[in-house]
């Protein structure tokens, strides 16, 4: 994959990547498709007639194929919308992101950017922890990105029936290291988790447990899970 982001954030992506795939199915199933409408001087969104308290967290141009983070933009700089982007810029500086930091982020010079600006908001949402993101058309030329900051968002918990579709999807977002996407799956929710060679074993809520099982090239050969009665495979 042809990208100009950098390794740090590459890594932190994967990081997210599985809880973060498993988290959008759930958003998604939250907010009822339909129309939308953003008061962003209330913090507010509305799709299909539900509302949702939301931050602003940058804009994508597709004629300068660009990313420009809300804190930047001079009509909502210092207002309570571009909070969350605020303070992906400071994670970014204490952290040397300049994905985060940086005011504009050029994405011409990776191969799909549209891609791209939604890697931007997927990991943004991973490091703050929001329970999703949402991107809509603003304008013919640039697409607009908002993180809910709702309690009212439901958040997925792991369940041993979806545990090795969620795995696998999330390894095969980058299609880099498989381990890196478990451990941070496991870290994220909770789960105690011990490694042993090729193997990553966690301990589920229920009592159960789940064993991944990698390949010589850092890929998923098999997922194991066991709920204390019958395997899960």
């Amino acid at each position: 994959m042809t990208t100009t982001f950098s390794e740090p954030f590459l890594r932190l992506t994967e990081q997210h990547a599985a809880w973060g795939a498993e988290q959008l199915d759930v958003l998604n199933e939250y907010l009822p498709m339909g129309d939308w409408s953003a008061d962003l001087g209330q913090c507010l969104y509305r799709q299909g007639g539900r509302g949702l308290r939301i931050s602003l967290l940058g804009t994508f141009d597709t004629n300068e194929q660009s990313w420009l983070w809300s804190w930047a933009n001079p009509g909502f700089q210092d207002t309570p919308v571009v909070a969350a982007a605020e303070r992906l810029r400071e994670y970014g500086q204490a952290y040397g992101l300049p994905e985060f930091a940086e005011e504009l982020v050029p994405l011409s010079g990776h191969a799909d950017p549209r891609i791209a600006a939604e890697t931007l908001a997927f990991t943004a949402m991973g490091v703050l922890g929001a329970p999703g993101y949402i991107g809509v058309q603003a304008s013919p030329d640039a697409r607009a990105y908002f993180l809910p900051d709702d309690p009212r968002v439901p958040r997925a918990v792991p369940s041993a029936v979806t545990l090795p579709r969620v795995l696998l999807t999330g390894a095969q977002l980058l299609g880099r290291s498989a381990r890196r996407v478990v451990e941070g799956y496991f870290a994220h929710h909770g789960l105690p988790q011990r490694a042993t060679g090729d193997q990553i074993s966690a301990g589920l809520a229920d009592g159960g447990a789940v064993d991944v099982l990698f390949d010589a090239d850092d890929r998923i050969a098999e997922v194991k899970v066991n709920t204390g009665g019958n395997p899960v495979a």
